[in-house]
């Protein structure tokens, strides 16, 4: 036989093997992808099908799960199409330094997301305000933190930035303060509008009776006497109730 036909007899079983192991590595990935996404759904489902578990911890958990599986995967892949584990291993190992500060940004962020979870200044739900901007938490993973705005737009800020910067968290204690100031006109009675108002805030049962409600005259302006109204209620009312105060003051002033 022609030594150019052998050659090209064993060139066409090299190119037919990595072929085949090209294809077996691409139907691991396609495979391995599948099993982390129901990983993922599989560890959420049981975390928080429990009554005590957090879903901040659900969530972060449910993650790790996943990117868990696909580096498992990835591992598999390499040695489907010839890269050893141990060779793998030692090029990671003498490639180390150069890989740590490529990830450093990447990692900061898992570390953060770590610290997030074991000292968890927010919960999912909860509403914050971090990085500058404001929503509703609505995820925690490995790498980013979710928020849903006001408006129902999704704000992704990595873990490193919300650890490493100050917080407001809304949601943290059970009740919070509604306050507002208005002004009423010079020629309205400013003692009967304070009755008026302070009735309206007794009336409220969102308002709390401890610390009771309070409306007083708190400065005198050019434009008239002003008010100030002060309220306790629950978190998730103090929106509402200074909202229908307000609705309330404005409809006493122009009565």
């Amino acid at each position: 036989m022609h030594p150019l036909n052998v050659d090209f007899d064993k060139l066409s079983n090299l190119a037919a093997v990595y072929a085949f192991n090209l294809l077996g590595a691409v139907l691991v990935g396609v495979i391995g992808w599948w099993a982390a996404r129901l990983i993922e759904r599989a560890v959420r489902r049981l975390l928080t099908s429990s009554a005590h578990m957090d879903p901040t911890v659900g969530s972060f958990l449910s993650s790790f799960a996943y990117y868990t599986a696909l580096v498992l995967t990835f591992v598999v892949i390499l040695q489907i199409i010839g890269i050893q584990a141990t060779s793998l291993v030692a090029v990671l190992g003498a490639a180390s330094l150069a890989i740590g500060l490529a990830l450093q940004g990447t990692l900061s962020n898992v570390a953060a997301g770590v610290m997030l979870l074991i000292f968890r200044p927010f919960r999912i739900g909860d509403s914050i305000e971090v990085a500058g901007k404001n929503g509703t938490v609505k995820n925690l993973n490995l790498f980013m933190t979710e928020l849903a705005t006001g408006d129902n737009v999704q704000v992704l800020i990595p873990n490193g930035q919300v650890w490493g910067q100050a917080m407001t968290n809304f949601s943290a204690y059970p009740t919070s303060r509604a306050s507002a100031n208005f002004v009423i006109p010079f020629g309205k009675d400013a003692a009967k509008v304070v009755t008026e108002l302070r009735s309206h805030l007794q009336q409220d049962t969102r308002v709390l009776d401890s610390p009771p409600p309070s409306v007083t005259t708190s400065n005198l302006t050019d434009k008239g006497v002003e008010i100030s109204m002060l309220a306790w209620a629950k978190a998730k009312d103090v929106a509402a109730v200074r909202a229908d105060f307000v609705q309330r003051a404005l409809a006493v002033v122009q009565a």
